[in-house]
């Protein structure tokens, strides 16, 4: 086995590293690196994607024949490896990586069409419409009305923790439009232009400070049949496949790596017992290569899934793997972080809030900063937004039971 990149492998390599250099300003850098979840502020990552749509490179894992790059799996691994390397922020992922995929395999001609373009160029921009006030991890149980009325269904109901639904001009959302013994059936997914008189968002402020999250009403809202993706009633075929691409089909592993570097050479500045520095104790050290480890077993995984998105295939049951690989460590990660942070780390967390917010223009000490930026104040942020991670997209212990049916047929 031949361990060595290519030198075609290298000269790739180069060519992002230079486009990055040129294209990735100490701006966009800054956002990336103050990133308190998998969402980034959102002009900067609007911008950053548009760089990226110029170049062809927004979404490299779609199928060539809509736009994607005709890469390499070592190609899509350095790539993703280099932009988080350099600091880029993230782009959302509600249309280049998840509806986009579900408008691919269920939509019209004319709904690619018309989405597919607009998604990369971010003239169309997604919000998830899934949760509701009653219905979080049971989502099935939703209960989002929508009435057939000739060529339209009319929708009345709220869905709640609605990411960037502020931002969004489009939803992808499941409605309720038949109801029968098994709460599966009758569900809808469709696609709503948030302009729609009737719709109203109202924001969700975390006590982070952070305004990501909304409540979005709909009071008799009309929206055409024509938004159907898939069939009515059948939503949910719709919905399980979408959230293969939500769950897996993603690269967190050199997100995780980044932050392991940077636990790393925090806990060489942090004293630790004895007089010694944290990183010299056993028991931390310890804790850092199983992290280590368990994120190079992450990164092979993906790169594995990645190839499989990259020609046309659904992930599987493997997303539901890889959701539970990802953000279980992840957590992990941020416990190691604040550990390393000291006491200094949750003495910021009360007072730091989202890119663009007060953490933007915080400066504590310079022994407070790692690589320059205020890492302790982000990292007790990314702790407490982490705790959700084995959550949302489907509880952990939910995508254990998918694997013990689809994987052990149990």
């Amino acid at each position: 086995m031949d361990l060595e990149w290519s030198a075609a492998d290298i000269e790739f390599r180069d060519e992002v590293r230079a486009f990055l250099d040129e294209k990735l300003t100490p701006e966009l850098r800054r956002t990336g690196r103050l990133m308190t979840s998998v969402y980034s502020d959102h002009e900067a990552s609007m911008a950053w994607q548009a760089i990226l749509h110029e170049r062809g490179w927004d979404a490299p894992a779609w199928p060539v024949r809509y736009g994607g790059c005709d890469w390499s799996l070592t190609q899509h691994y350095i790539f993703s490896r280099e932009l988080t390397l350099a600091g880029a922020p993230s782009l959302s992922p509600m249309g280049i990586r998840m509806v986009s995929h579900a408008i691919m395999a269920f939509g019209t001609q004319e709904q690619k069409d018309f989405f597919l373009p607009r998604i990369l160029t971010g003239e169309v921009f997604f919000c998830q419409g899934y949760s509701e006030p009653e219905s979080g991890s049971d989502l099935a149980s939703l209960q989002m009305a929508a009435v057939d009325d000739g060529d339209d269904l009319v929708i009345t109901g709220s869905k709640i923790w609605t990411t960037h639904a502020g931002e969004a001009n489009w939803m992808f959302a499941l409605v309720r439009t038949s109801r029968s013994e098994r709460k599966q059936q009758g569900i809808t997914f469709i696609l709503i232009d948030m302009t729609t008189p009737g719709v109203e968002v109202r924001p969700l402020v975390m006590t982070s400070g952070e305004q990501i999250q909304n409540q979005v009403f709909f009071d008799a809202v009309r929206v055409p049949k024509a938004n159907v993706l898939g069939q009515i009633d059948d939503g949910w075929t719709v919905a399980k496949y979408l959230l293969e691409f939500e769950r897996g089909g993603g690269a967190a592993a050199p997100m995780l790596q980044v932050m392991l570097q940077n636990v790393a050479q925090a806990a060489a500045h942090q004293p630790g017992a004895g007089g010694g520095k944290l990183i010299d104790s056993p028991a931390f050290a310890h804790k850092l290569a199983d992290a280590r480890i368990r994120t190079e077993v992450l990164e092979i995984f993906e790169y594995r899934v990645l190839a499989a998105v990259a020609a046309g295939k659904n992930p599987g049951p493997a997303s539901s793997m890889g959701k539970i690989l990802a953000t279980e460590l992840s957590q992990t990660i941020t416990e190691l972080a604040m550990e390393a942070a000291g006491t200094r780390g949750r003495a910021y967390q009360p007072h730091a809030t989202a890119p663009g917010g007060p953490i933007a223009e915080f400066t504590p000490p310079d022994d407070g900063y790692v690589s320059g930026e205020p890492w302790q104040a982000v990292a007790s942020l990314r702790y407490f937004n982490d705790r959700a991670g084995s959550i949302y997209a489907g509880s952990n212990e939910i995508q254990r039971n998918i694997l013990a049916k689809a994987a052990l047929g149990l």
